[in-house]
């Protein structure tokens, strides 16, 4: 197999622009090609935008770019893969290149969104989410919310302790994209700040969430040696829907992407002097530095609050300052994290930000809710590393975890366990605000996304009833009055017109024989007191009637 190395690399600042996508892609690529001459040696372009038809109303994006750089007849490819669609587009050109196929490759990912409306933006989005789901009122936000709830329940975190442990995330990236002048945000926060910023979906705040941007990043790759090489990638999908997963609080296609990644490199998670993990939302550079390895589950809060994954920490997470602050073009950020990490082991960055150990670099990205996800390991050739014989992985997770029973419940009505939940107060278009959805596991173990009628104060574990109204579910706590107003609204609609009939001749029947035994019961009280027995007053014929 033929050696992957990055030749230049190139990006332009994150943030608001009025440049179009074409040109932002064009002066990424610039950058990382340098000399215009050397256009003429790229073999192939490798192009990754999430939607550039629904952001920018662009279509055979990838013929486009290629005609803009007047690179004529060299071979142009779109790649796509929801939020980590530059890492996709780095893969793809790593095995075209290590076919032999190829030689030099310009890999170019970006995304204009900053032009539309916030609500438009939100909708383009949640698009990758599951149909079902997304009806239902799933955003990404929502689904991140209620995974960090579920991640607060398994392991007993304070709605306190966790908005200090996302407010130390926030913080962090905040300082470390205050350093890097192509970040969209380029000040400090405070935990005050955080505090006060509103909430998008309990638990999390605006300061957990990712911005919407613009931008594009730029990498050439090549089979001729330079001073960085890429030693490992890996990949993992999982499912589409939410619900259908085994876990809640970790995601499988990082675990099965960096098992690959790190198979392929002949390291383990201890190797790793600094990574670039994907934090759309602070709970998922959490989650994302358990699943690489590098903490244990449960615990990637606790590294953060001690400080082992700040600039001078043992583990730097994020130097960049991450999604959080550098921004979220979400076709450009796989890519863009790979670039700050050919830029620290350059030592081409803001000293204030340069890392002192850079000999191994590891990025990785998310694609839509964790469903496809991808990891790239990056090394400096200079380091001096034996790759060993019958060399064993040691990282933790396996490779096969069974995904849940993909169907529905066969009837409508039921009862079950509320899994997670969140309130969301920004909601797609065309949805109430705020909203209450939740992750519903019933008695026979299926798990269903539903929307509860009214906002109230629950708890991970509360007994609730699930019932279909249309094509979405809804849940209620077991002491709600409707849930016996909707159980037999349920019921009653069922029955056949056959079984109508049926269910009130017997009613009737059954009342009559009731009013005969009361009536017989009442005559012979009547005869026992020695009244007459079979003679009764006007009075009292009205009141068995």
């Amino acid at each position: 197999m033929n050696g992957v190395y990055i030749a230049g690399v190139g990006m332009t600042r994150f943030g608001k622009t009025q440049d179009s996508l074409r040109t932002l892609l064009t002066r990424a690529a610039q950058q990382a090609v340098g000399d215009p001459d050397r256009f003429a040696t790229i073999d192939a372009v490798y192009v990754g935008v999430m939607n550039a038809e629904e952001f920018t109303g662009e279509g055979n994006i990838a013929t486009a770019i290629v005609d803009h750089l007047g690179l004529y007849g060299v071979p142009a490819f779109r790649i796509e893969t929801a939020s980590s669609t530059g890492a996709a587009a780095l893969h793809a050109a790593f095995y075209a290149l290590t076919s032999g196929h190829f030689r030099n490759i310009l890999v170019l990912a970006g995304e204009k969104m900053t032009h539309l409306h916030t609500a438009r933006t939100t909708k383009i989005l949640a698009e990758v989410i599951e149909l079902y789901e997304r009806n239902c009122g799933a955003s990404m936000p929502a689904l991140a919310a209620m995974i960090t709830q579920r991640y607060m329940s398994q392991y007993k975190i304070s709605l306190p302790h966790m908005q200090r442990i996302l407010s130390a995330v926030a913080i962090k990236n905040h300082y470390n994209g205050s350093l890097n002048p192509y970040a969209q945000f380029q000040k400090e926060i405070t935990r005050e700040k955080y505090l006060e910023s509103r909430e998008i979906s309990s638990p999390l705040r605006l300061y957990d969430c990712a911005p919407i941007t613009d931008g594009a990043a730029a990498v050439v790759l090549t089979t001729d040696k330079t001073d960085i090489r890429i030693i490992g990638v890996g990949q993992g999908t999982d499912t589409l829907g939410i619900r259908f997963r085994d876990s809640f609080t970790s995601f499988r296609s990082t675990q099965l992407a960096a098992k690959r990644a790190y198979s392929m490199a002949q390291i383990t998670p201890k190797e790793v002097d600094f990574a670039e993990v994907h934090d759309a939302f602070t709970t998922f550079e959490i989650i994302g530095t358990e699943d690489l390895g590098f903490f244990p589950p449960g615990k990637g809060g606790r590294a953060v609050e001690k400080g082992l994954t700040a600039l001078d920490g043992e583990l730097p997470i994020n130097a960049s300052g991450g999604l959080k602050a550098r921004g979220h073009p979400v076709g450009a950020s796989g890519l863009a994290q790979i670039v700050e990490i050919v830029w620290q082991m350059r030592g081409e960055v803001d000293e204030r930000r340069q890392l002192k150990k850079t000999n191994v670099g590891l990025a990785q990205s998310i694609g839509g809710l964790g469903n496809n996800n991808f990891v790239t390991i990056l090394e400096r050739t200079d380091r001096q590393k034996v790759q060993v014989q019958g060399w064993e992985n040691a990282y933790p997770f396996p490779l096969e975890l069974p995904p849940r029973p993909k169907r529905d419940p066969e009837s409508a009505t039921k009862e079950g366990r509320l899994e997670t939940f969140t309130i969301l107060y920004t909601t797609p278009e065309g949805f109430p605000s705020p909203l209450q959805i939740g992750l519903v596991e019933d008695d026979e173990g299926h798990v269903l996304l539903a929307r509860s009628r009214r906002v109230e104060n629950l708890k991970v574990g509360t007994r609730v009833i699930i019932t279909k109204i249309g094509d979405t579910y809804y849940y209620f706590t077991r002491s709600s009055f409707d849930k016996f107003r909707i159980i037999g609204k349920k019921k009653f609609r069922d029955l056949t017109h056959n079984e109508l009939v049926r269910s009130f001749q017997s009613k009737v029947r059954s009342d009559l024989r009731r009013l005969k035994r009361e009536l017989w019961d009442y005559r012979q009280s009547r005869r026992l007191q020695g009244g007459p027995e079979g003679e009764l007053t006007v009075e009292e014929k009205d009141a068995c009637k």
